[in-house]
């Protein structure tokens, strides 16, 4: 047979198993959507919040009761991102405590299941929105959508630093410019054109930047180390894996497993996290998500000079190798 008819039949038969594996990524956690050991609060009189928390626990597997004195305590922890809402009991009946701009679909979710619990006792339920998603944007489409577009900014910046053959401090230099713009020009579309983040400006840009620099790092980085493969392999990582599984649409808890965890170790998982954090909740809970994408900055960069230093060690040995060849044997 050919070569060229082999490399024809090999491309026709890799289709179909990068389609498979596309839907898989995408289709299998937005098919399993549902509440696992999502942070709830209980608060009130522990005698009166016992019913309430029996009957959150039929629920098998969907919650995780943190247990709070008062609704003061409750509205802390939502405030502090502990739990994604609270059950207070009162002598009126219960009253939810939601965050919508913690996600959406995770307020609706809980509404719907307080509600449930409420009319099967016959009474209904108050609810409070204590950090209600912006007004330009209240069902968090904006947030959501913008994960996808910032990894693709750092899959093109890591592949344009590779394909231009910048190597060492200049690939670092394009990597942290590039990413500074993106940060800046994204922040200027979501906070100040569309008023979907509500926080401090220079501090969103700053996370959107990140975000794009642990992609585009993480892409330079293994292309500096690997050769151009690894353009693919990050790039493959951060869009089947990265995008999926980073809980955007929802929550991570709201994902099958490990799914949800896997998520929030990569840049679109924790610059989500992170981006709520700092545009809704003042920057609570923000160390972790931060961290992450520190470390997939930090590691991508260094790779970047860790290949050229490679590179440049291995050019500097060959023509002493040529060179002892071609020397006369004495």
């Amino acid at each position: 047979m050919p070569s060229r008819s082999r490399h024809v039949i090999a491309v026709v038969a890799r289709v179909p198993v990068l389609a498979a594996l596309a839907l898989w990524a995408f289709a299998w956690p937005a098919s399993r959507v549902a509440a696992r050991d999502l942070p709830l609060g209980v608060a009130g009189p522990p005698a009166a919040t016992a019913q309430m928390e029996r009957q959150l626990e039929r629920h098998e597997g969907a919650f995780e009761i943190h247990r709070y004195a008062d609704e003061a305590a409750a509205r802390d922890a939502i405030e502090d991102r502990s739990v994604y809402g609270a059950v207070v009991v009162t002598p009126q009946g219960p009253e939810l405590l939601t965050a919508s701009a913690a996600g959406p679909v995770v307020a609706q979710f809980l509404q719907q299941a307080v509600a449930q619990q409420a009319a099967a006792g016959g009474t209904q339920v108050k609810t409070a929105d204590v950090v209600p998603a912006p007004a330009g944007d209240p069902r968090g489409a904006v947030l959501n959508t913008a994960t996808l577009p910032l990894a693709l900014a750092g899959i093109a910046a890591g592949a344009v630093v590779t394909l231009l053959g910048l190597r060492g401090i200049r690939a670092v230099i394009a990597l942290l410019g590039a990413s500074t713009l993106v940060g800046g020009v994204a922040a200027g579309i979501a906070h100040s054109w569309l008023g979907a983040l509500g926080g401090d400006w220079w501090a969103e840009a700053g996370v959107l930047g990140l975000s794009t620099l642990a992609v585009g790092g993480a892409v330079a980085g293994l292309a500096a180390l690997v050769g151009p493969a690894g353009t693919g392999i990050a790039a493959a990582v951060v869009m089947l894996l990265g995008n999926p599984f980073s809980g955007a649409t929802s929550a991570p808890q709201m994902l099958p497993e490990p799914a949800g965890t896997i998520g929030q170790w990569l840049p679109p998982g924790a610059g989500t996290t992170l981006l709520r954090s700092v545009a809704y909740f003042d920057g609570a809970a923000a160390t972790g998500p931060a961290l992450t994408l520190a470390w997939w900055a930090a590691l991508g960069l260094g790779a970047v000079l860790l290949g050229a230093a490679l590179r440049a060690r291995k050019a500097g040995t060959e023509p002493a190798a040529v060179r002892r060849e071609l020397s006369p044997v004495g």
